[in-house]
């Protein structure tokens, strides 16, 4: 097996565009003979991957979709939801979730967890439909790892997108730090992709509860739709317009009321009559 040919398939596997692994996955299995090794031996990258982008997948028997992360993997290489309690197999391959099992998160914590997790589920049913969510213990039970992805996908009309939100709360701290990442893909007669990040820090009282908490992230995420829009407004309106051609060849602009007695390649096109 080439290092090398593994190595650029790992490479393929870390920058596609958010709901199109399966479609890469079977782009390589066609043009590689013998790519199942190369998938295997590229695992690692595919890992990377599905945690990074807080990849979702729904437990076997399930209807509700659950997040990938390093904040919920287990040590065994298995994952956890806290509001199923269950954990489970994920193949970061085949996208697929198998072996649920009853799981039961231990934290010292747990009413303020609870209490994260409802703020979080109310600011999600309000901005983001269809979103899947998570709130985990992490840094041994001294901080909660708050997770949010909404996807949006439209293959059909060439396009996909996904909303990504990780914040790392602590409690003795009393301050939330987090990123939130927007990244989105348009490839209808061409090729193009936005990816915007923003950093996130907030502070709060020694006393805020879990709802105070969901507040301030629900007002920081709101504050950063709206820059956001503005800046899409801007480059409509600026970039993208200015890469257009400003006039025809003639460098006069077509009378579109006439339209109809221009001759082609002539008066249009800037050509001579003979």
């Amino acid at each position: 097996m080439n290092a090398s040919e593994v190595s650029t398939v790992s490479s393929f596997v870390q920058s596609v565009p958010p709901g199109e692994l399966a479609d890469v996955v079977a782009s390589i299995r066609s043009l590689r003979p013998g790519s199942s090794e190369y998938l295997e031996a590229a695992r690692p990258a595919f890992q990377k991957y599905t945690e990074e982008q807080l990849t979702t997948t729904k437990l076997p028997g399930g209807s509700q979709e659950v997040i990938i992360s390093e904040a919920n993997k287990l040590d065994n290489g298995r994952y956890y939801d806290t509001e199923s309690q269950t954990s489970f197999a994920f193949d970061h391959v085949t996208q697929k979730a198998s072996e649920p099992k009853s799981f039961v998160v231990e934290t010292q914590q747990a009413d303020l967890m609870e209490s994260l997790r409802r703020g979080l589920a109310s600011n999600a049913k309000e901005h983001y439909p269809d979103a899947a969510f998570g709130v985990y213990p992490t840094d041994n039970d001294t901080t909660f790892t708050i997770c949010l992805v909404s996807n949006k996908y439209s293959p059909n009309n060439f396009w996909n997108g996904r909303w990504r939100s990780t914040f790392v709360y602590s409690p003795l701290e009393a301050k939330v730090l987090g990123v939130v990442n927007v990244d989105i893909h348009y490839y209808e007669d061409g090729n193009v992709r936005l990816s915007a990040v923003r950093s996130v820090e907030i502070g709060f009282t020694p006393s805020a509860s879990g709802s105070d908490v969901m507040k301030g992230l629900a007002a920081a995420e709101q504050k950063l739709h709206e820059g956001l829009n503005q800046e899409f407004s801007s480059l409509s309106e600026g970039v993208f317009k200015g890469l257009r051609r400003q006039l025809p060849v003639t460098r006069q602009k077509v009378e579109w009321d006439k339209i109809g007695s221009y001759r082609l390649g002539q008066d249009i096109g800037g050509g001579r009559t003979r």
